[in-house]
């Protein structure tokens, strides 16, 4: 009984190593699977740095330079909760929320607050992209957040909103000295 057991965990720890080798090789098999795998990577990143900017700098506006009129750290934030909503509504033939350029009707102000009606949207857009398929994909959605387009364009519209803000609270993150989640681990020369 005993060699049996040897045998059976010999045996799977021999084919672990392939058998998570070969997931890491593959493709996207749908559309639902390429745009959302991109989608879940954005939502990472964005949360990630939501998340390390310390709820006391979420007020934060740069000032040194060309930064009149732009949006605080928590602005960028609830406005990208908001933009997600949108574009995943009108994915959906829903009426999209007001004013998401200004944060839209949302009543969310702290940190947490904040950072719960991102995740809620983050949820939200990930499930309306698994239902993006071949047979919808070029299906027209209407809304004044990128359309008209197609439900496959406003995903990716949504993917590219989503990077763009990235890449600014990236700089807020910065400019207040951390260091962003998704470059800590690499040495200071790439930093």
């Amino acid at each position: 009984m005993k060699l049996k057991i040897w045998c059976i965990c010999s045996f799977l720890a021999s084919i672990i190593p392939s058998v998570s080798f070969a997931q890491k090789d593959e493709i996207p098999k749908s559309i639902s699977e390429s745009v959302g795998g991109t989608l879940k990577w954005t939502e990472d990143q964005f949360y990630s740095v939501a998340e390390a900017m310390p709820e006391a700098k979420y007020s934060f506006v740069p000032t040194s330079g060309n930064f009149e009129g732009v949006r605080s750290f928590a602005e960028q934030v609830k406005h990208v909760a908001c933009a997600n909503y949108a574009f995943f509504n009108e994915i959906e033939g829903k009426t999209p929320p007001e004013a998401c350029e200004r944060g839209g009707p949302s009543p969310a102000k702290t940190k947490a607050e904040l950072l719960k009606y991102l995740r809620e949207s983050f949820d939200y857009g990930n499930g309306m992209v698994s239902k993006i398929d071949a047979k919808n994909a070029l299906d027209r959605a209407e809304g004044r957040y990128a359309g008209p387009n197609t439900k496959l364009g406003l995903a990716v519209v949504a993917v590219w909103h989503i990077t763009d803000h990235y890449g600014q609270i990236v700089m807020y993150l910065r400019m207040n000295n951390v260091v962003p989640p998704s470059t800590q681990q690499y040495g200071l020369k790439v930093r």
